[in-house]
């Protein structure tokens, strides 16, 4: 395939599945193998130099519609010739880490149809206090599309004041066939890394006396249902006693939504292992932090930093593999949720035994997701495709009508040097359009994480060239 190095990293699904049920240790990560789907595809470069491209959607006009999360701004692109042009650049837009900026798009499905719905959503994160240090949050906002001028204009706040931390941001978008707005928001990487004193709130719900008040602060790791206007729809589950824009929660860092059909998917990040594809249904409660994954007892035991005694947590190094102590642990059996939700789909499971010092996360950083309805390839109809920054790859995997398997085995697709952050097809079915990360870890040719980016910032499309086309 011109353009694309050989494939040394992807998905080893059936296999590894097959260990961990029988509890045998992988002898390597489970994301290296040699192989990947058969479906023949040629590849070039759209356009490069995008600044922090984050989501991609194929619009009416014909152009890819994209968020650059960096460069602040919703670009227009020609998928013929690369040429770009920027509908709206939005000054408030808050940017200074991996993970805020301006993230998701919806585009409202009558757009250019002569509706007088010509809506774009957008969601980002601001400086609520510009005056007094930094105070990020997040914002839904729509914007009115001239296609005279080809610019967003009047722009309307519909939903503010969103918990954002500085890590795990989610902030995805989707239109749903329902005519609802739904957002993914991630759990600010609380309980990790560099917030590993600040309590997780996954599986916090608010109170009444919250909502009414118009306090979000539960909103974390949590996906939500808007009506068109921002506000609280009337069919959104009761959760506890209380409706509030709160559709699933119990998420950790959701980067992926899709419908197909009427079915919600979402993707989101592990901690070291098992990363998630999950059917998203009202109420649901996906169990993070409680709960990795399946509720299986397979090398992941939460631990709960934030509540450290008599050792506070701010005196304490943070530990992953290797907790003190006064830190209080808790097995996944030992929670007991009425409604929690397994995942359809984990990358990977590993048994206990796993070494990840020595082989690494066993994770593929899943992004965007999409659904494929197209027939123009063979076999691949009603396919969900989720795409990997660590391994590069897109994952296909069928979709079925089976309620207790709704998602079959996953088949890798599109192996470059790059981090593929979002995913768009065109409507003849046969071009893949591709967002890569500027910067960050890959796996290489050689089977090794490494920075050097093959296209860094771009826009790559995978042509389909089988069956005469």
């Amino acid at each position: 395939m011109p353009g694309v190095p050989p494939v040394v990293v992807a998905l080893a699904c059936a296999a590894v599945l097959t260990l961990g049920a029988q509890g045998t240790v992988p002898a390597q990560n489970p994301r290296v193998i040699t192989a990947q789907g058969p479906e023949p595809f040629v590849s070039r470069v759209v356009t490069a130099g995008l600044e922090g491209p984050w989501q991609v959607t194929w619009g009416p006009d014909g152009f890819l519609w994209i968020t650059e999360r960096v460069g602040k701004r919703i670009t227009r692109v020609n998928p013929a010739d690369g040429s770009t042009t920027v509908a709206v650049a939005i000054d408030e837009v808050y940017q200074t880490l991996a993970q805020d900026g301006l993230l998701g798009m919806a585009l409202h499905p009558d757009l250019l149809k002569g509706r007088g719905t010509d809506y774009i959503y957008v969601a980002y994160t601001y400086d609520a206090d510009p005056g007094s240090g930094v105070n990020r949050r997040m914002k839904l906002r729509r914007y009115t599309y001239e296609p005279l001028t080809q610019r967003l204009s009047s722009p309307l706040d519909l939903l503010t004041g969103l918990p954002h931390g500085t890590d795990h941001g989610g902030g995805r978008v989707a239109f749903g066939p329902d005519g609802k707005l739904y957002l993914s928001r991630g759990d600010q990487g609380s309980n990790f890394a560099a917030n590993y004193c600040n309590p997780n709130r996954a599986q916090d719900l608010p109170t009444m006396a919250e909502v009414q008040a118009a306090d979000w602060s539960t909103y974390q790791g949590k996906i939500l249902r808007l009506e068109l206007d921002g506000s609280i729809p009337r069919d959104n589950p009761t959760i506890n006693g209380v409706r509030s824009h709160i559709y699933s929660y119990g998420h950790r860092n959701p980067q992926g939504l899709a419908f197909a059909g009427t079915r919600l998917f979402d993707s989101e990040h592990g901690e070291s292992i098992d990363d998630e594809v999950n059917l998203v249904v009202p109420g649901g409660n996906y169990g993070w932090p409680l709960i990795a994954g399946y509720q299986d007892d397979q090398s992941y035991v939460y631990s709960n930093w934030s509540a450290s005694s008599p050792e506070p947590c701010a005196s304490l190094a943070f530990n992953l593999a290797n907790p003190p102590s006064s830190v209080p642990r808790q097995r996944e059996s030992e929670t007991h949720l009425s409604n929690f939700v397994p995942p359809v789909k984990t990358f990977f499971t590993v048994p206990n035994g796993y070494d990840l010092r020595a082989l690494g996360n066993a994770t593929v950083a899943p992004a965007g997701i999409t659904v494929y309805t197209s027939r123009a390839i063979p076999g691949w109809y009603d396919s969900l495709l989720l795409t990997s920054m660590i391994s590069g790859v897109v994952f296909r995997m069928p979709l079925t009508d089976d309620p207790r398997n709704p998602v079959g085995a996953p088949t890798a697709y599109f192996k470059t040097g790059n981090r593929y952050r979002d995913i768009a097809v065109a409507p003849d079915g046969l071009r893949f359009y591709l967002l890569t990360d500027p910067d960050g870890r890959t796996v290489g040719s050689s089977g090794a994480l490494t920075r050097e980016l093959v296209d860094p910032g771009a826009i790559v499309e995978f042509r389909y060239t089988g069956a005469g086309k």
